[in-house]
């Protein structure tokens, strides 16, 4: 049989048979990304008014050192560098920031729309060369395993903020029962970190991928379904928590400097 070689044609940056209007996906996620990173790093360095009452901005939790009655320890720590201002969140972010950075969908999000890796399907790059990430410093994003299991930590230190967000101090200086927008706009946070948590690739992996035969392990079969029926959604819930947890540290920033009023339900 006579072989046939087909030259493909090497597309300079940008150019593309495409008459779709195939940019707007990639600004959009660009601009989106961009305002996130940008407000949540103006938050954590303001390093206050980062608590209302019994609320606390899940940019700061858990609050290990810092000036709220929410702190675990004490004020600024003496080996903090003289030279670095301190922010309570400087000392957590990493964790659920280095989550999402390594997140499967934000790689891919964020490849295109600030690398231009490609700029869109079938769209000129501005490279010739493809690395993948199997060299430094991708292969770094294998960590997206490890940066789960601390993931799945800050949901429980988050569903106990929420806790403490039903108690308010009454007259007598006691703690009563009750219900704020607060405290809705802090139990909503959760459900949608949740939802993209036990949504991830990694934790479907993690709780059944690892066999050949899943089927011979019941248990494990109906947690794979579970996080498979939820990773459909993964996408939404990445972007919903992104927007919903920007929005939580602004309600208590808010009505920490009395801006915003806080409602009380119940």
């Amino acid at each position: 049989m006579d072989r046939v070689q087909i030259a493909i044609p090497v597309r300079g940056f940008g150019e593309t048979s495409r008459r779709d209007a195939w940019w707007v996906q990639p600004a959009a996620v660009f601009a989106g990304l961009a305002a996130a990173l940008v407000y949540m790093t103006w938050a954590a360095i303001q390093g206050e008014h980062y608590a209302f009452g019994s609320y606390l901005s899940p940019l700061y939790s858990p609050e290990i050192f810092g000036d709220s009655s929410h702190r675990l320890f004490g004020p600024q720590p003496g080996w903090w560098p003289a030279w670095l201002p301190f922010s309570p969140a400087f000392l957590i972010l990493w964790a659920p920031g280095g989550f999402r950075v390594t997140c499967y969908y934000y790689r891919g999000a964020y490849y295109k729309a600030f690398w231009a890796d490609p700029p869109s399907c079938a769209v000129g790059e501005p490279r010739n060369a493809f690395r993948g990430e199997n060299s430094f410093p991708l292969i770094l994003q294998n960590v997206h395993r490890y940066f789960l299991y601390l993931a799945l930590g800050f949901i429980v230190i988050l569903s106990y903020d929420v806790w403490n967000a039903l108690w308010f101090e009454n007259a007598a200086g006691a703690a009563s029962f009750g219900i704020g927008v607060g405290t809705l706009v802090l139990a909503l946070n959760v459900v949608l970190l949740g939802g993209y948590v036990f949504s991830c690739h990694s934790l479907r992996h993690l709780v059944g991928g690892r066999h050949d035969c899943i089927s011979a392990n019941p248990v494990q079969q109906r947690a794979y379904d579970c996080v498979s029926c939820l990773n459909r959604r993964h996408m939404l819930f990445a972007w919903l928590s992104l927007v919903w947890v920007s929005f939580s540290d602004v309600y208590v920033r808010l009505c920490s400097m009395g801006v915003w009023t806080d409602f009380r339900i119940l």
